[in-house]
């Protein structure tokens, strides 16, 4: 499949429907998980639902646009198509992803599957059209779990920050606020990692030196902001695992595997082949 121009244009609309119905199905639910979340009463969770679905709204929809691009990229027979392609399905795979968690947990339809559905079909797809090799594939794929999971625990620190912060006349120094300035840190710090995971993503595919370094900062980005909230969750807050740890979990692992002569010598290989 190396080389299909005429799959490639495929995916490539399979893309421009994607960021479609992300802007519609993000738009359509905004307001109704908002409004489900607070009348439950967790105004802070329909808080982060505001900002964090625009967010995800303008980048699923930025990458259907960039389908586009890659679109007449095939049509033309253009040899960065492929990879364009790869990168507009990273967004959009996140794009889908996050939206159905505080859906679900309301109780609500999770239309953006449908959109994570087609970035997945989109991304392995823009691989096999490469010519990306399968032990590469598995690699990205990995840290495409460590990109997904590294976001979702810079999401939680928003409603975390909001029910911790105290208004200047309240204000009394308690445990409180040392993890509101944590949160508030370490909410940026796990999207700067999650940004760190797809360029090693991008990186890779692109055949870059710097590749195996970016993935050492990705890792270890997700790992700062991962384990203090985590560990702080789970034995205070909730006493049992939790989901602040795969991300960081997961980074951990595959830092040890980017670490292995062999990982680094694979990558060498990879870089040199045509």
């Amino acid at each position: 499949m190396k080389n299909n121009y005429k799959l490639g244009a495929v995916l490539a609309v399979l893309g421009i429907a994607a960021g479609i119905l992300c802007l519609y199905f993000i738009a359509d639910t905004y307001n109704t998980v908002i409004h489900t979340h607070f009348a439950a009463g967790e105004w802070e969770e329909s808080n982060t639902v505001r900002f964090v679905y625009a967010v995800l709204g303008w980048l699923g929809t930025a990458a259907g646009a960039l389908s586009a691009a890659v679109l007449w990229g095939f049509l033309k027979k253009q040899d960065w198509a492929w990879f364009w392609g790869a990168v507009a399905a990273t967004i959009l795979l996140l794009a889908g992803f996050f939206p159905m968690i505080p859906a679900a947990d309301s109780g609500l339809p999770v239309p953006t599957m449908w959109v994570f559905l087609l970035a997945a079909v989109m991304w392995f797809g823009m691989l096999f059209v490469g010519g990306v090799n399968g032990k590469i594939i598995t690699l990205t794929f990995i840290a495409g779990l460590a990109y997904v999971l590294t976001f979702i625990d810079g999401v939680a620190p928003i409603s975390k920050f909001q029910s911790t912060f105290q208004m200047p006349a309240a204000f009394a120094q308690n445990p409180n606020t040392f993890w509101n300035g944590m949160y508030v840190i370490l909410q940026q710090v796990s999207w700067w990692g999650a940004a760190a995971w797809a360029m090693f993503i991008f990186a890779v595919f692109r055949k870059k030196s710097w590749a195996l370094p970016m993935g050492i900062f990705a890792a270890a980005m997700s790992m700062i902001a991962g384990y203090p909230l985590g560990l702080h969750n789970a034995l205070v807050e909730v006493h049992r695992f939790s989901m602040f740890l795969p991300a960081p979990l997961m980074s951990t692992g595959l830092l040890i595997y980017l670490l292995l002569p062999s990982t680094r010598k694979m990558l060498e290989e990879w870089n040199a082949a045509a």
